[in-house]
């Protein structure tokens, strides 16, 4: 008996020692949305494009004017079903409204539950944003780019990344 006791003390010890209780897994899902040239279809940085949410109280800068940008993060209200932003380039402004499904999703005992949305539709007005590809229609919490914002000229620069 002594000897099973002893064998099962450094195997428990080592099975706590796997969970850390912390978490590190991103917590927010964010939809992330790449600009584009609708004239060609290549990856663009921006200068001189505004993004912010439209409406309050929704309505927090989320790129300056002055900064040049090739991704920007549309944060969802996880209370409503649907979000809508303000592009502006100088006087030309478009307003784009996603509308999408929430649902909370358990990733894990240490990180809790985090919101998923699913995209049902976009829709947007004005001349600056010329069309949005949706690339994938589930935003998680995995950072990666789910939307394509294909821009009509203002502001674009060619992005030599890419």
């Amino acid at each position: 008996m002594i000897r099973h006791l002893l064998f099962l003390i450094p195997l428990v010890a080592l099975l706590a020692g796997c969970s850390t209780g912390a978490c590190y897994d991103n917590q927010n899902s964010l939809p992330k949305a790449g600009f584009y040239s609708a004239a060609t279809g290549d990856a663009v940085s921006v200068s001189g494009l505004s993004v912010g949410g439209f409406g309050a109280p929704n309505d927090s800068l989320l790129c300056a004017a002055s900064e040049t940008v090739t991704e920007v993060y549309l944060p969802f209200n996880p209370d409503e079903t649907s979000t809508s932003f303000l592009f502006k380039s100088g006087v030309i402004a478009d307003v784009v409204t996603f509308a999408y499904e929430t649902t909370p999703y358990f990733a894990s005992a240490e990180c809790g539950a985090v919101w998923r949305f699913r995209i049902r539709s976009v829709s947007w007005d004005g001349a600056l944003v010329d069309s949005i590809a949706v690339v994938d229609s589930l935003i998680t919490n995995v950072d990666a780019q789910q939307l394509k914002i294909f821009l009509n000229g203002s502001g674009e620069e060619a992005d030599d990344d890419e």
